[in-house]
C-alpha cells in the first residue's frame, strides 16, 4: 500500500504549492551513489514525542542515511539509499507510526478565469485543445464557473503559452497568480483552523463552567436549588454533569481520536496523557452515576464525582493549543513579508504598447517597463532610464541605491522615482529573492545540536510520565493507603501536568523566528547548526580586499607643486590617464567624474613597462592648440626622463607608501608637478566593528595577500593588531586551520569570491553580499549587503536566539522536573497541598504558550540596543 499523500490532501495542499513556487521541499537523486533526499511534510505530528519517534523509528531503517523531524515546521528531510530501501517502504513505516508523509507533487497547478464560454463544447474545444499541448498533464475546465485549472511540467511548457493558446481559440484568459492565491490560501487555511477552534473553544468554556457551578458550587458558599443538590437528588446532581460534559469530551474528541489509536500502537503523545487522564475521570464518575441510579450508597457516590476535572481539563488544554497555534502562526511572519515583496502583476513591453501580465508568466528576455512606486517583479538589467531603488527590505540599508543604463536591479525591490525598462536575467525559483526565501525556509527548517539532548528525552518521555502516574497511583492506594479517589486524583494529575510539546518547541520556534528576524535585518542564516555555531566564536578573520576595504582603488590624495589649482591639476592627469585600462589610472579618472571634471583631450599614449605612462594632452591653461606632456608613474621613471624630485618630495612619497598607499610621481612639460597617492580605502564602519567585536570577547585576524607593509598599514586604520600578510587565495583555508588547530573557533568573513575554500574551512564561514550569486553558495552566514555592521548584528542576533531557547529549555524542562513530582504527591508526604488536576492541565496548557511566547520575543530584537 502507498500511503503517500498527493500534495492536494487536506490542509497540506496550499502550503506545499507555495513551497514548490519558491523551489524548496523538492526531492534530488545523485545518481553515482544512490543517495535521495527529500524535504516534504509530515501530517498528524502533535508533540514532541510524535517528532522523535519517527526519528528514532526511520533513523533506523537500513539504508536511511539522515533523517530529521521539525515540529513546528511539521517537516522531514530525509536522505537514503535507493537502492537498500524505497521512498514508499519509507512512507508505509511512517505511517505505521500512525503519521502521512506528504511528497510535493512534481508538476505545476495553473488557474485561468476563462470569458467568452456559451455551451460546453467550448468548454470541450479548451480541453482538447490545451490538454494535447506538450507538458500539458492534465485540463479540466468547468463551464459553470468559468475557471479551467491545469496541471503542466513547467519545464516544457510556459504559462504564458497557456494562455496565448486559449486567447487565439478566442476565449479571454487571465492568469490567477499562483504564488499569491496559494499565499492567501495558506493564510486563510491557518485562520480558519483558529476559527475552528475557537468556535469549538466558547461552549466547551460556558459548558464546563456551569458543570464547576454544580459540582462545586457548595464549596464556595453557593446555594444550589433542591433539582440539583447532592443531599437532596443525587442522581440529578449527577445525571446532569454527566449531560453537560459530553459535549465538551465531543469538541475534544480529537484528543482522543488522536490519543488512544497512538497508545495502542505503543507510540503514545500527549493526546494520550490528555485522553486517558481525562477517560480516566470520566469513566470513573459514570460508574458512579451508575451505581448512584441503582440506589448503592447514593450520597458517598455523589461526592464522588470527577466530571467537572474532565470537561475543564479538555477546555484548558484546548485553549492551549489554541493560543499555541496562533502563537506558532506568527513565527513565519517573516517569510509572508517576503513574499508579499514580489508584484503579482507586471508591465511586459511588446513594441509601442504594454501589456499587464502576472509575474508568473515572464520569461527571461522579457523586457519590463517598471514605473515609479513598483515593486521589481525579477532580477534584471536596466536597458533604459535612471531612477533611485529602495533595497531596504533586503538588504537593510535605508538610503535609496541610484540605477542607471547597465545596472543589475533585483526582484522585490522598489522603484522610488523613474521609469525604467528592465530586461528580465533571472525568473521564477532563480530570482534573488526566490533564493533568500527558500533559505530562510530551510534555515526555519534545520534543527540546532542544541535541541539534540530535548529530543532524546522527548522520545522517552510520554511513556516515562504514564508510568511514573501509575506507580504513584498505585503506591498512594497500596502503600500510602489512601482512598482510591485519593489516588485517581494523583494518577489524572500527573497525566495531564507533562508537557512534551514545551521540549518540542523549545528550539525550533526560536530558530523560526530568529532566521525570519535576521532575513528582515539584511542577515541570513542557513541553518541552525550555523545560528549556533556563531556564538560560540573565538576569532574572527576578515579578508581585506572587498571586506575591510571597498575593494577597488581610490585617489586618496593629492599634494600639489604646480601653478594649477587642484581641480585644473586632476583634469589634466586624468585625460592623461583616461587612455589606460590600469586599475590606478581608472582611480583617477573615476576622482575627476565624482568632483564634475571633465577629463583633458588625450592626444597620444604610451605606456612605459615598470615605470608608468606617457602622454601628451591639450592643456587648456596654455595658448590654444598647445599641448603638454604630462609623465605618470614611479620614482624611477622621473628620474629616467631627468625629472629633478627634491629630497622633501621624495620624504612626503615615502610618507604615503608606508601608509600602504601607491604614490604615484607627476611631470608636466618637463617638471615635477605632483604627488598622488591611491589605494584601497577602508570602509569607514571597519574600525567601530572591531571595536565593538574587542567589547564582546572576539579576537580580530586581517588575512590578506598584500605586502607586509600595506597591511600594517590598513590594520592599523581598522584597529587590528594581529596581521597575516602576503598570503596567496589558494593558502587561505591553511592558515584558517593553523588558528583551529590552537583550540579556538573560528569565522572567516569574505566576499566568497577568491575566499570560498577558507569559508568553508571556517568554523563559520561569513560571506559578504556584494556578490549576492556566490554569496548566497558560500557562507553559512550571508550578509546581503557588504556593511561591517551586520557582522555585529550577526553575531548578536546568535546570541539572543541561543539566549532564547536556553530560556524556552530551561523552563521546559523545570517545568516538568517540578510539576510531575509535586502531582505525583511528594508536597503531600511532608504536610504539603496535592495539586488540583484542573490546575496541573490549566499549567500544562500554558507552559507550550509560554515557550512559544518566549520565541516571538525575537520578532524585536534590535542589534542597536541589544
Amino acid at each position: 500500500m502507498n500511503f503517500i499523500k498527493n500534495a492536494n490532501s487536506d490542509d497540506f495542499d496550499e502550503r506545499l504549492s507555495t513551497d514548490h513556487l519558491r523551489g524548496q521541499h523538492q526531492q534530488t537523486t545523485n545518481a553515482s551513489t544512490h543517495q535521495e533526499n527529500l524535504k516534504a511534510f509530515i501530517k498528524g505530528m502533535h508533540c514532541a514525542s510524535c517528532s522523535s519517534r519517527i526519528e528514532k523509528v526511520v533513523g533506523g531503517m537500513e539504508g536511511v542515511n539522515k533523517v530529521a523531524v521539525n515540529l513546528a515546521t511539521e517537516q522531514i528531510d530525509l536522505s537514503w539509499e535507493s537502492r537498500l530501501v524505497s521512498i514508499e517502504e519509507i512512507a508505509d513505516r511512517i505511517a505505521g507510526l500512525g503519521f502521512e508523509l506528504v511528497q510535493p507533487r512534481s508538476e505545476e497547478e495553473i488557474h485561468f478565469a476563462v470569458g467568452g464560454m456559451h455551451c460546453a463544447s467550448c468548454s470541450s474545444r479548451i480541453e482538447k485543445v490545451v490538454g494535447d499541448m506538450e507538458g500539458v498533464v492534465s485540463c479540466q475546465v468547468n463551464l459553470a464557473t468559468g475557471e479551467a485549472k491545469i496541471n503542466i511540467d513547467p519545464d516544457k511548457i510556459s504559462q504564458r503559452e497557456l494562455r496565448e493558446k486559449i486567447e487565439g481559440l478566442g476565449f479571454k484568459a487571465n492568469s490567477v497568480s499562483t504564488s499569491s492565491h496559494s499565499l492567501a490560501s495558506q493564510q486563510e487555511e491557518i485562520a480558519a483552523r483558529l476559527r475552528n477552534m475557537k468556535r469549538s473553544l466558547v461552549p466547551s468554556f460556558i459548558l464546563a463552567f456551569l458543570v464547576m457551578v454544580i459540582s462545586m458550587g457548595e464549596m464556595v458558599g453557593l446555594t444550589m436549588p433542591e433539582i440539583v443538590n447532592p443531599m437532596v437528588n443525587p442522581f440529578n446532581y449527577a445525571f446532569i454533569q454527566f449531560i453537560l460534559v459530553l459535549p465538551v469530551l465531543y469538541l475534544g474528541r480529537n484528543f482522543y481520536i488522536i490519543g488512544f489509536p497512538a497508545l495502542l500502537r505503543r507510540v503514545p503523545n500527549m493526546d494520550s496523557l490528555i485522553a486517558v487522564g481525562t477517560g480516566a475521570a470520566f469513566v470513573y464518575s459514570t460508574w458512579n452515576l451508575v451505581e448512584i441510579m441503582l440506589g448503592i450508597d447514593a450520597m458517598a457516590r455523589a461526592h464522588d464525582l470527577y466530571f467537572e476535572s474532565a470537561a475543564m481539563l479538555i477546555a484548558l488544554v484546548s485553549l492551549g493549543k489554541y493560543l499555541e497555534t496562533r502563537s506558532k502562526s506568527r513565527t513565519s511572519d517573516a517569510i509572508s513579508q517576503l513574499m508579499q515583496l514580489a508584484p503579482d502583476k507586471a508591465l511586459l513591453i511588446k513594441g509601442d504598447k504594454t501589456q499587464e501580465i502576472l509575474v508568473d508568466e515572464i520569461l527571461v528576455g522579457d523586457l519590463l517597463l517598471i514605473r515609479p512606486g513598483d515593486r521589481l517583479p525579477i532580477d534584471g538589467s536596466i536597458e533604459k532610464g535612471d531612477s533611485a531603488v529602495d533595497e531596504s527590505m533586503l538588504t537593510g540599508e535605508s538610503l535609496p541605491v541610484h540605477k542607471g543604463v547597465r545596472d543589475t536591479v533585483v526582484g522585490g525591490t522598489l522603484n522610488k522615482n523613474g521609469s525604467l525598462h528592465v530586461r528580465a536575467t533571472k525568473v521564477g525559483a532563480d530570482t534573488t529573492l526566490s533564493r533568500i526565501i527558500k533559505m530562510v525556509q530551510d534555515a526555519q527548517g534545520s534543527k540546532a545540536p542544541i535541541a539534540n539532548l530535548a529530543d532524546r528525552i522527548s522520545l522517552y518521555f510520554v511513556p516515562s510520565v504514564m508510568a511514573i502516574a501509575t506507580v504513584a497511583g498505585l503506591s498512594w492506594y497500596f502503600i500510602g493507603h489512601a482512598e482510591f479517589t485519593f489516588a485517581l486524583r494523583i494518577f489524572i494529575a500527573v497525566m495531564v501536568i507533562a508537557c512534551p510539546c514545551a521540549m518540542g518547541l523549545a528550539t525550533p520556534t526560536s530558530i523560526m523566528v530568529g532566521t525570519g528576524r535576521g532575513a528582515q535585518l539584511g542577515v541570513l542564516v542557513k541553518n541552525g547548526e550555523a545560528l549556533e555555531m556563531a556564538q560560540k566564536v573565538e576569532v574572527i578573520v576578515f579578508d581585506k580586499t572587498g571586506t575591510l576595504t571597498h575593494g577597488k582603488p581610490a585617489l586618496t590624495d593629492c599634494i600639489n607643486y604646480s601653478d594649477m589649482d587642484e581641480d585644473q591639476l586632476l583634469s589634466l592627469v586624468a585625460g592623461a590617464e583616461s587612455a589606460s585600462e590600469h586599475p590606478l589610472s581608472e582611480a583617477v579618472v573615476l576622482a575627476a567624474h565624482d568632483q564634475g571634471l571633465s577629463p583633458a583631450e588625450s592626444l597620444s599614449f604610451a605606456a612605459l613597462p615598470g615605470r608608468g605612462i606617457s602622454t601628451t594632452v591639450k592643456n587648456p591653461l596654455v595658448a590654444a592648440g598647445q599641448e603638454s606632456e604630462v609623465l605618470i608613474g614611479n620614482l624611477e621613471l622621473m628620474i629616467d626622463k631627468n625629472i629633478s624630485v627634491s629630497d622633501v618630495q621624495k620624504k612626503e612619497a615615502e610618507i604615503l607608501s608606508s601608509a600602504g598607499k601607491t604614490a604615484l610621481y607627476i611631470a608636466i612639460d618637463g617638471q615635477f608637478a605632483a604627488l598622488y597617492a591611491i589605494a584601497d580605502q577602508i570602509k569607514k564602519e571597519s574600525a567601530e566593528t572591531v571595536r565593538q567585536l574587542g567589547r564582546m570577547g572576539i579576537d580580530v585576524v586581517m588575512l590578506t595577500g598584500d605586502h607586509q607593509t600595506t597591511a600594517r598599514a590598513i590594520a592599523e586604520q581598522a584597529g587590528i593588531s594581529t596581521v597575516i600578510a602576503q598570503v596567496l587565495p589558494e593558502n587561505k583555508a591553511l592558515e584558517i586551520e593553523k588558528i583551529q588547530k590552537k583550540g579556538r573557533v573560528v569565522a572567516m568573513v569574505g566576499d566568497g569570491i577568491n575566499d570560498a575554500p577558507a569559508l568553508a574551512t571556517a568554523d563559520l564561514g561569513i560571506a559578504m553580499g556584494t556578490g549576492i550569486d556566490v554569496a548566497i553558495e558560500s557562507g553559512d552566514i550571508v550578509l546581503m549587503k557588504g556593511n561591517l555592521i551586520h557582522v555585529l548584528t550577526a553575531l548578536k542576533l546568535s546570541r539572543a536566539t541561543m539566549r532564547n531557547i536556553k530560556q524556552n529549555l530551561f523552563w521546559a524542562f523545570a517545568y516538568n522536573v517540578v510539576g510531575i513530582p509535586v502531582a505525583a504527591g511528594l508536597l503531600f508526604i511532608f504536610g504539603g497541598p496535592t495539586l488540583n488536576p484542573m490546575i496541573a492541565g490549566a499549567a500544562m496548557a500554558l507552559s507550550s504558550v509560554s515557550v512559544v511566547t518566549n520565541a516571538l520575543r525575537l520578532r524585536f530584537f534590535n542589534p542597536q540596543t541589544w
